[in-house]
């Protein structure tokens, strides 16, 4: 396992790809946070709160997890390297989680420029500090965990397709559904009771969570599921692939 993540990781950092990926996130979340005219604006908010960048985040990820995640199982499909990772002995599930933590991992380092809106955040409120630092702890902790998420739905749609397009395609659509898509749904009533359970079904009302400071034992458990079932799932359609 530890040597497919530094393969992974090496892929995504030897070619620029993840660099490029980590400037391109940081640069649309500035724009967003402190130039465009939208309601993501801290500077027309005149709060100091980063809570505009906890609502934004997620749906740039929507986009960004499954384009990492993509060439984990579909490129080795496509380049013909899969059957040559059959032929090594290296156990299936080995495999799938040293892409998972490779795919996490270059997710979580999105994360790491945005300690500058922190910071600029902190010193800009009046008086200097004036931010509730539990809630965006809390926030960032359940983003590491979206993240984590999000990877695992990205490398099940990455482990049922042949090629990346699809591959992204697939996790895009996914991500959005487990995210956006039942809590939308859950949100018209049209089935009574049972709306509350399927909202609880999405990622969305766990995430919210973590972005009021509330680090519940219940949210995680229910990630770690989402998370598990993901890589169970990738491992046997990796395994029918033999």
């Amino acid at each position: 396992m530890i040597a497919i993540l530094k393969k992974e990781l090496w892929s995504y950092f030897g070619n620029w790809s993840a660099w490029i990926i980590i400037a391109a996130f940081s640069l649309i979340t500035t724009l967003f946070l402190f130039f465009f005219d939208n309601d993501s604006n801290i500077f027309e908010i005149g709060m100091a709160s980063l809570q505009s960048y906890f609502v934004l985040v997620p749906w740039l990820l929507m986009f960004i997890i499954p384009a990492l995640s993509m060439k984990t199982f579909a490129e080795e499909q496509q380049t013909g390297t899969l059957n040559w990772l059959f032929s090594q002995p290296l156990k299936i599930s080995d495999l799938v989680t040293g892409k998972f933590l490779s795919v996490w991992i270059v997710g979580v380092l999105c994360l790491i420029p945005s300690l500058i809106y922190l910071y600029t955040v902190y010193v800009l409120g009046v008086p200097a500090g004036n931010i509730d630092l539990g809630m965006t702890f809390g926030s960032y902790i359940g983003l590491i965990i979206l993240i984590a998420a999000f990877a695992g739905v990205g490398i099940l749609a990455s482990s049922l397709s042949q090629n990346q397009i699809m591959a992204y395609l697939l996790g895009v659509f996914m991500c959005f559904i487990m995210y956006f898509g039942i809590e939308q749904l859950a949100s018209y009533k049209l089935l009574g009771g049972a709306d509350f359970i399927l909202q609880n079904i999405g990622f969305y009302q766990h995430f919210l969570g973590f972005t009021r400071g509330l680090i519940d034992s219940k949210d995680i458990a229910y990630f770690i599921l989402v998370i598990g079932a993901s890589l169970v799932l990738s491992n046997h359609f990796i395994n029918k692939k033999k």
